[in-house]
This record gives structure tokens, sequence and C-alpha cells, in this order.
């Protein structure tokens, strides 16, 4: 016999549909609108206080942007520093996680302790700057990734996911005679791949948008990434310098050339998004329930 669907649940169902539609429409929105003023002329930009589709299309905005290898370089910035950084914290984060989830582990509790103290406390922005500058990192990539190399978290949920793993696999694998290595690189990490892409992913959003590190550590202007150049264009726009005091000699670019930077910025993580959406939800939970 079919179960029938009760009239409270239709209405549940009905209102939950409107309300993240609703909720869908909000964050959708202003990003259409980037998209369309990167696209429109800057007489319609003018006229619309708020548009979405233009009715002329312009390319013109896009070709300011590439016309210089500007926003080229710093794009490449920001994807060496994402791709670089991103391997090197998952390969510290995944040794850190798979090494604090064994329970032979000496003092597993103690650095369990002094990680999870690390996301409450930290030494501040000052005594942060002073051991880059000693460290020689200033104007240096490496300052965008070395003093973020591991995040807390990201590596306390991947480590729920490597203690929730079947206890077989390893003694089995121990039985062959793998060592310690042989375990995680054949065994732990192929069947984490959900909770790794997840993490991944946290890491590599997080790279891509560096940018108060940026501000603090990288004076060269041709080191930086691509968010600090965003903010240099809006500071341009607004005609506004780091004085406070206008511009009169240089004009501001125009609006739409603002919104074709912001999309040119964003483009490239909605690219990598979509592959890793399938893990996303299913690495976070496995990593953060036990059982």
């Amino acid at each position: 016999m079919r179960n029938r669907i009760s009239v409270g649940s239709k209405i549940f169902d009905v209102i939950n549909y409107v309300l993240l539609g609703l909720l869908a429409l909000v964050m959708i929105i202003p990003f259409i609108h980037v998209v369309g003023s990167s696209f429109a002329t800057s007489a319609e930009i003018a006229e619309t206080s708020f548009l979405l589709f233009p009715t002329e299309f312009s390319l013109n905005a896009y070709k300011y942007i590439f016309s210089t290898d500007t926003i080229l370089r710093a794009l490449l910035i920001s994807v060496t520093v994402t791709v670089g950084g991103t391997l090197w914290s998952m390969f510290l984060s995944t040794l850190t996680a798979y090494g604090l989830s064994r329970k032979d582990l000496v003092g597993r509790r103690f650095f369990n302790f002094l990680i999870v103290f690390t996301i409450l406390f930290n030494g501040g922005m000052i005594p942060t700057f002073l051991v880059v500058e000693q460290t020689g990192l200033l104007n240096s990539l490496w300052a965008l990734i070395i003093p973020v190399s591991i995040n807390a978290f990201n590596m306390i949920i991947l480590r729920s996911f490597f203690m929730n793993l079947p206890a077989g696999l390893e003694e089995s694998a121990k039985i062959d005679g793998a060592s310690d290595f042989g375990i995680l690189f054949r065994i732990v990490i192929p069947c984490s791949l959900p909770a790794i892409a997840t993490i991944s992913l946290f890491y590599a959003v997080t790279y891509w948008n560096t940018y108060m590190h940026a501000i603090l550590y990288i004076s060269d202007s041709a080191k930086w990434p691509v968010q600090v150049l965003l903010r240099q264009i809006v500071v341009l726009a607004s005609g506004i310098n780091y004085d406070g005091a206008t511009y009169t000699d240089v004009p501001p670019p125009e609006v739409t050339v603002k919104m074709a930077t912001i999309v040119v910025a964003t483009v490239p993580v909605l690219l990598v998004y979509p592959f890793l959406q399938k893990y996303f939800a299913k690495g976070a939970l496995l990593g953060s329930v036990k059982g």
C-alpha cells in the first residue's frame, strides 16, 4: 500500500521550497548584477542604479583588464599560491591528522590539546609579523603559505575521518608487513578521498582569498595576488589614496572595470567547485560524525 503524504507535510515542503528559493535568489542576484554590469556600457551603468541584464553588450571592461599583464600576473601568483599552498597544507595536515588518530601515539591527548588551544588563542598580528620578518619571508610568496600551513579546524575534521575508518584495514595491512607510511598512502588516503577533497577545497579557497597576509607581508606590487589588485582597483575607482586625499591627475577606472575584475577573480573558484561538490557534504559529515 502506498504511503500517503499528509497535508501538513505538503505545506511544510512548500514553505521549505519557498524559503530556500528566496534565500538562493538573495545570493544569486548580487552575482548576476556583478556579471551583468561587467558586460554593460558606461552609459547604461550611469543610467541604471541596479542592473541585472545589459541591453547593450560590451567587452570594453575585459579588454581594459587584459590590455596589460598586471591582472594576468596577479592571477598567476594567486594560482601558484593556491596550488602550492593547498598541496603543502594537505601534506602537513594529513601527516598530523593520521598521527593523532592513532590511539597508541604517546602524548596523543597533550598534542590534541595544543592544537585545539590554537583555535581559541593565537600570537596576534604583531608577533606573527615579527616572526615572518625574522625568518626572512617578507616580500616572498612563502609568507602567504608558511604562516597558515595548517588550519587546526581542518586538521581535526581530517583526524576524525581517519579515526572512523575500520580498524581491520590497518590490522590486515600490518599482518601483510606494511609500514606506517605504507598504510597511510596505500590504504588510509585512498579510503579518505571525500574528506581529503573537502579539506583541500577549504584550503584552496583560503589561499585564493589571501588578502590580509599579502597586505602585511608583501610590499612589492609585482608580487601582489589578485585580491590585493582588486582592492587597488576599488581604491582608484573611489578616487582616494592611502592618505585620504583624492586623485586629481589619475582618472578613476569605470564601474564596469571593477565588476569585470570581480568576475575574473571569482570564476576560477567557480570552475573548480563543481568537480569537488559531490565530495564536499559527504566528507564534512563523515569527518564530524563518529560511528
